[in-house]
């Protein structure tokens, strides 16, 4: 093999990824998922690109690029996580400062990771509309709520409550009842 069949090989699979954006504009296909759609074959593209050069490469090379390869798939780990995982949450938010914190800890020792107490106590103290559904906040990706709800709801257990967590919004007991990666 050769720096040649490199260069070909990504040239043809950024043309690849070229036609196919092309066609897709033109079409007038979804828009939002389309979009989607183009954002990953580009970056697959550029992935097997990467991955088609260190092929070729000299072995004292290799290890340098191999680096390189290795923080793109994490990129590409972390990107593609923002479209397959998921998590279904509910919560209590309560405005204000310490006695709204002193609320939800009491609350928090009654409800005991019971998501029906849960529930009953978003419709009785809960500030969000969503009080309405017994907090439920839906089906959710990350990016999608603040920074601070974001780190519980896809990093800490499921099935437990948690809290009191504060954000820009008051003070939250956050229940997250699944999680999909």
């Amino acid at each position: 093999a050769s720096p040649l069949a490199a260069h070909l090989f990504i040239t043809s699979t950024s043309a690849s990824a070229t036609f196919f954006a092309t066609l897709t504009v033109r079409n007038s296909f979804n828009g939002n998922i389309m979009n989607r759609l183009i954002h990953l074959l580009v970056l697959f593209a550029c992935s097997w690109s990467l991955m088609a050069v260190e092929a070729f490469q000299p072995i004292h090379h290799r290890s340098a690029q191999r680096s390189n390869t290795q923080q793109l798939h994490g990129f590409f780990g972390d990107f593609l996580k923002r479209f397959t995982t998921k998590a279904t949450a509910s919560h209590i938010l309560i405005k204000g400062g310490a006695e709204a914190e002193n609320k939800l800890e009491d609350l928090k020792a009654e409800i005991d990771n019971s998501p029906i107490k849960f529930a009953e106590a978003a419709t009785k103290y809960s500030a969000c509309p969503s009080s309405r559904q017994g907090g439920s906040l839906g089906q959710f990706g990350p990016g999608q709520m603040v920074k601070e709800f974001d780190t519980v709801v896809f990093n800490d257990d499921v099935g437990v409550v948690h809290g009191p967590i504060k954000t820009q919004f008051g003070y939250h007991l956050i229940y997250v009842s699944e999680r999909t990666e």
